[in-house]
């Protein structure tokens, strides 16, 4: 009886006969054949019961349809192995390298990179040099490097050759140039200061104080037992040395620059060079690498700063 009061009956799955029982309902339909078939052979026209009984079927008779296909013809095959030697007897398997740039492919690598070579279609790749590099950043980095610029950015004063406008501040800032050991990152911030009215590149400071521009050097006490430790940022250093290289570079000085590009980037700086290195990479495209260089050298030999 069903959850409703009836009584609960059980059909014949072919015809529309109902029974008490099921039993009396699996003796109906296996005197009359009236079991319903609904698995089917892959090959023949034979019907079963049960997905079992046509698996054993299409075993015994090898009946089952063939499952791999050839990759470039309408044939199939019924195991990998006679798909692969028709493939390679018939030279029928699919070009599957492809082409950095366009969507040329082809049936080996060494045929992608004769293409790629012949027209330049490497991701990463530098031509003139035939050299590949990891990401597009390092591909740029060598464009820029020397190597491909030369080393065309004069210093102001003594005349010496950089590949890249940064590489003539950080020379400036760092006190490196003979012909004006007076200058250095302080003195240089003063400089840009009066030139940028307006903000564009410098902090506005509630209070500038030119750094001492005496040498640090660490005492013993700065020896923690097991390293040189610096008591600012507690960083760790193997020798003396190196703590007072650390201690004497701009790491813990005040950010007085800021990328003009205030709107999407409003990343800071210690030193010009590091804004000239941000500006160089592009990686706030705010400036191109070339447009750099031009308004650098115009800032560095104190005339404007039109373009930042």
């Amino acid at each position: 009886m069903t959850a409703k009061g009836h009584w609960e009956t059980f059909g014949c799955e072919t015809c529309e006969e109902e029974f008490d029982t099921e039993e009396e309902a699996e003796d109906h339909m296996q005197e009359y054949d009236h079991y319903a078939y609904n698995y089917s052979c892959e090959t023949c026209d034979e019907m079963f019961r049960t997905e079992e009984d046509a698996d054993e079927h299409m075993a015994d008779y090898s009946h089952y349809a063939p499952r791999f296909s050839c990759e470039t013809c309408d044939k199939m095959f019924y195991s990998s192995r006679a798909a692969s030697r028709h493939m390679d007897s018939l030279q029928h398997w699919a070009p599957r390298f492809e082409c950095e740039t366009c969507n040329a492919v082809f049936y080996t690598q060494d045929a992608a990179n004769r293409h790629m070579t012949a027209k330049t279609h490497f991701s990463n790749y530098c031509p003139s040099c035939d050299r590949w590099f990891q990401n597009e950043n390092n591909l740029q980095q060598h464009l820029r490097s020397k190597i491909h610029l030369g080393q065309n950015i004069l210093c102001p004063f003594c005349k010496k050759t950089f590949t890249t406008a940064s590489g003539v501040a950080h020379h400036l800032e760092t006190g490196s140039c003979t012909c004006a050991p007076h200058l250095n990152r302080e003195s240089i911030h003063d400089l840009v200061r009066c030139l940028d009215k307006q903000g564009k590149i410098t902090n506005k400071l509630l209070e500038w104080h030119a750094s001492d521009t005496g040498e640090c050097l660490v005492s013993s006490n700065a020896y923690n037992g097991s390293a040189w430790e610096c008591y600012i940022c507690h960083r760790t250093f193997k020798t003396s040395s190196a703590l007072n290289q650390h201690l004497n570079s701009p790491t813990h000085k005040q950010r007085i620059y800021h990328c003009p590009n205030v709107n999407h980037c409003g990343k800071q700086f210690i030193a010009l060079a590091a804004l000239f290195n941000h500006l160089e990479s592009e990686s706030c495209s705010y400036m191109r690498f070339e447009n750099v260089q031009r308004n650098a050298q115009g800032l560095l030999t104190g005339r404007n700063l039109i373009g930042f």
